[in-house]
């Protein structure tokens, strides 16, 4: 249930308490609105009752898509707020880290499409804090729109666990880990299906197969 905060002739700004030593926080501050510290489970600023933002800088940002961590998280912001916004801050996200840049532009297409989220870009802490403002000045005031602190984690089905789970596999999103988990029915199933079980699942190709089995069966190095 989200507790209501009554209206103020500022604009008030929840930020969690992980970000309260940015440089965000510090140039927010320096702008007219109030900046509140508090403990989110999703999200890092919460601008109204229906808008929060996770920030991210380009290595960051970089960093989650190869623990996927940042898929578990727009996920549950998705599921907390109605307009969810993820900001990416960094000039050039392609220079950060050795990576081939369609897997960022795979990721990225992944946000935007399938998990209907929109990308907003800034370059620096300053700007960043800016459209931050903005937006929840937008909120606040032109839209009326109250300040609430809502985001806890919604409750995670079964289903959705076996999803995250098998989606966890490399080269396996959302989409695929359903598809697997339709035709093999378990996750133990999937776990266990040999490359020719594997490729007559929809979207599983004969690499992909192969590749899983590499991954499900050779020893861990120490």
């Amino acid at each position: 249930m989200a507790q209501k905060i009554l209206k103020t002739d500022k604009i008030v700004i929840f930020a969690d308490n992980r970000e309260f030593a940015s440089r965000v926080v510090k140039e927010l501050a320096r702008l007219d609105c109030i900046v509140k510290p508090k403990q989110l489970e999703v999200g890092d600023y919460i601008l109204s009752e229906r808008v929060c933002a996770e920030r991210k800088t380009a290595q960051d940002f970089l960093g989650s898509v190869f623990d996927q961590r940042i898929f578990a998280q727009l996920r549950d912001l998705k599921d907390s707020f109605e307009k969810p916004l993820l900001v990416i801050e960094g000039q050039n996200l392609y220079s950060e880290r050795n990576v081939h840049p369609n897997s960022v532009r795979g990721a990225l297409a992944c946000i935007a499409i399938d998990y209907g989220i929109p990308i907003l870009w800034t370059e620096s802490p300053e700007e960043t804090a800016a459209l931050l403002y903005w937006i929840a000045r937008r909120e606040q005031v032109e839209e009326e729109k109250c300040l609430a602190i809502r985001g806890q984690k919604k409750t995670v089905t079964l289903k959705e666990q076996q999803e995250f789970l098998v989606a966890g596999l490399p080269g396996v999103n959302t989409k695929r880990a359903k598809r697997l988990l339709e035709k093999l029915g378990t996750p133990e199933k999937v776990f266990r299906a040999s490359e020719e079980r594997l490729k007559k699942v929809d979207g599983i190709g004969d690499v992909m197969a192969k590749n899983l089995r590499k991954i499900l069966t050779e020893n861990y190095e120490k």
